[in-house]
């Protein structure tokens, strides 16, 4: 029995240890595993205790466990009184009780203590939002990212507050600095196109349709991109003001038909298939007989 038990906190630790390592947030999981640990096999663990008990009370927050978070804090207090490891969990505490001005307290203790730390930083724009405060937490997120260019995930969050404020130019611009530094991310041309199509001005549609196109020369199957690129050429072939032809567009709309239909010829049905079609059938312009060639 006594093999079996080592065999299986072994096993457990691993696992605890890999979902830490990789980042993992399933939550649930590091609970139930976490919590048989601590109680459980706590004097075999050493050291990495300490480590565990970090990790079991994040996700305890996420699981609205109160109860095992506050037994692990209470640990780790004991263990570390003037840790700021220690302290970020207690603001983390404060924040999911929504005691926002507590933990804003806390934060800004410990960037007393180091002006550049980055979870702080980004702790204290998370609760702005939290608190639906989009106006300040777009100002805070320019300055956040005016010390830390390279954070993708804070250009796509500054990006999706100006589009909730349906200021969608400079939501373009977020993504077009994420482009520049991530140039084969299909989803950032993908999103950067989307923005444009939803501006609608012919200038905008026609980056809209190149942007959609370079998303599918990095992503071929990309069923969203090809729907994109066949509604952006189908407006354009309305468009007076469109810089490419009527002709042009209206090749493209039909190609992206064809793309979506043979995408999905071998996994549908025939009657689904038969939606499908007439799904672009009625969407489908008329070709006007007096396109220029």
């Amino acid at each position: 029995m006594a093999t079996e038990e080592i065999v299986d906190l072994e096993v457990a630790r691993m696992k605890m240890k890999k979902w830490r390592d990789e980042g993992y947030r399933n939550s649930d999981e590091i609970v139930d595993l976490g919590e048989c640990l601590i109680y459980e096999y706590a004097n075999k663990l050493g050291d990495e205790l300490w480590v565990l008990y970090e990790q079991v009370c994040l996700a305890a927050y996420d699981c609205n466990r109160m109860d095992l978070a506050v037994t692990c804090l209470r640990a780790l207090d004991k263990q570390f009184p003037t840790g700021n490891r220690v302290l970020r969990l207690k603001a983390i505490r404060k924040e999911a009780l929504n005691q926002f001005e507590d933990a804003e307290k806390i934060y800004t203790i410990m960037l007393k203590d180091d002006p550049s730390n980055l979870l702080v930083r980004k702790r204290l724009i998370a609760m702005k939002k939290a608190q639906n405060k989009v106006d300040e937490t777009i100002v805070d997120l320019n300055e956040y990212l005016k010390d830390f260019m390279g954070d993708q995930e804070a250009w796509m969050e500054l990006s999706e507050l100006y589009i909730r404020q349906q200021n969608f130019s400079k939501a373009a611009y977020c993504m077009e600095e994420l482009i520049l530094t991530h140039p084969h991310n299909h989803l950032y041309h993908q999103r950067y196109a989307e923005i444009h199509y939803t501006i609608g001005t012919p200038d905008s549609l026609e980056k809209s349709k190149k942007y959609f196109a370079q998303t599918l020369k990095l992503d071929p199957n990309n069923v969203r991109a090809l729907y994109g690129l066949y509604l952006s050429s189908t407006n354009l072939s309305s468009s007076r003001s469109a810089t490419s032809t009527k002709k042009e567009n209206y090749q493209v709309s039909q190609w992206t038909t064809q793309q979506v239909v043979s995408l999905f010829d071998v996994n549908v049905s025939e009657n689904q298939k038969s939606t499908l079609n007439e799904m672009f059938d009625n969407m489908q312009l008329t070709l006007p007989s007096n396109i220029p060639e």
